[in-house]
């Protein structure tokens, strides 16, 4: 039997690194991206991944193709499996691009930021969606066909990959899955893909929104203190909603989220808790060197993904009658950065004053 065939669809930070390992393995994958120097880039030289630590740079021949080449898809065999890495904003069409090329059993995986199977549910169906994490991956697609990652691998210390059903349940291709993904770092299939996907979004809500306001690496923003206690504060109003809406959080920030909760209001022995893990990160190698993806595409002069992360935790909290006023005023800072209103500053954070 010959291996399914694999679409990256965004050949960017998460989508290149895991890919890479997947190609390097063997495997039959296309990447598709809309950046097209990085096209020809991985045409002519492979893609590239290195890593901050103890892992040896290498260089992995692929096949990529611009998103305007996809409709090349229907003179080729169907596909089995199509990884979206896009942004939450590019998700509904990227999805749509997609759809009309898979397999009659062919299946989408979300491995993105944010929460966004419901949205690729519209187009393919639910029986066709699974969800994968990426949390902590620190990874970064710093120039044509080159991802960089500012760590080494977790392995045992750390599951960086999830997968899983919608309905809870483990299933061989989500075990599959898992397998493809395993091939970069450590994976598992779990049966909380709504837990895990609130969690990682608690992560990004205490990360990213302040990457982009501030312009800071996030090892300097964790060390700053009024920054460090907004952090709490936008965790504890996300994990609140999180709980309220019946999910069963995971792990944050290697943080137990109750502790997060009770920091962000006002608790001092959590407080006092959550300090202490959070600076004690950014102590280890690598802890922290890195700009969130949010400050990247800042950076980078790119479009946000605050309406899908802050903003997302603001409007899911005002459906069930659950305020999340530290959440709303990042999401209206980082619009305001990038309409570039304001220049990207500490002191956007620093001199906020919330009841």
């Amino acid at each position: 039997m010959s291996k399914p065939r694999i679409a990256i669809v965004g050949a960017g930070a998460v989508g290149g690194y895991a890919g890479a390992y997947m190609a390097q393995a063997g495997h039959d994958v296309t990447f598709i991206d809309p950046w097209p120097e990085h096209v020809e880039a991985m045409r002519a030289r492979g893609l590239t991944i290195q890593h901050l630590k103890d892992v040896p740079e290498f260089t992995v021949p692929v096949k990529a193709i611009h998103l305007t080449e996809l409709q090349s898809f229907a003179k080729e065999r169907p596909v089995d499996i199509a990884f979206v890495c896009m942004k939450s904003y590019d998700t509904a069409w990227a999805t749509t691009m997609i759809a009309q090329y898979l397999a009659p059993g062919g299946y989408v995986v979300s491995l993105q930021n944010c929460i966004n199977e419901e949205v690729i549910a519209g187009i393919v169906g639910w029986g066709r969606v699974l969800g994968g994490i990426a949390s902590l991956i620190t990874v970064e697609l710093s120039a044509p066909g080159l991802v960089k990652r500012a760590a080494g691998k977790s392995g045992a210390s750390h599951t960086v990959y999830r997968v899983g059903e919608p309905h809870g349940r483990v299933s061989p291709r989500a075990e599959f899955i898992t397998s493809l993904v395993a091939l970069s770092d450590s994976a598992l299939t779990t049966t909380n893909l709504w837990g895990e996907r609130w969690s990682k979004l608690v992560a990004n809500v205490m990360g990213n929104g302040i990457a982009a306001a501030t312009g800071l690496l996030a090892k300097d923003a964790t060390a700053d203190d009024a920054i460090r206690a907004f952090a709490a504060r936008l965790g504890s109003e996300a994990i609140r909603v999180g709980q309220a809406l019946g999910y069963d959080l995971e792990e944050i920030l290697h943080l137990d989220p109750e502790i997060i909760a009770r920091a962000g209001e006002g608790d001092d022995a959590a407080r006092a808790a959550y300090d202490a893990q959070r600076l004690a990160d950014t102590q280890k190698p690598g802890g922290g060197a890195h700009r969130a993806s949010m400050g990247q595409d800042m950076m980078k002069g790119r479009r946000t993904e605050i309406e899908f992360l802050n903003g997302f935790v603001v409007a899911r909290g005002a459906e069930i009658g659950i305020a999340a006023p530290a959440n709303a005023a990042l999401t209206e800072i980082v619009k305001r950065v990038e309409r570039g209103e304001v220049p990207a500053s500490p002191d956007l954070i620093r001199g906020l004053r919330l009841n």
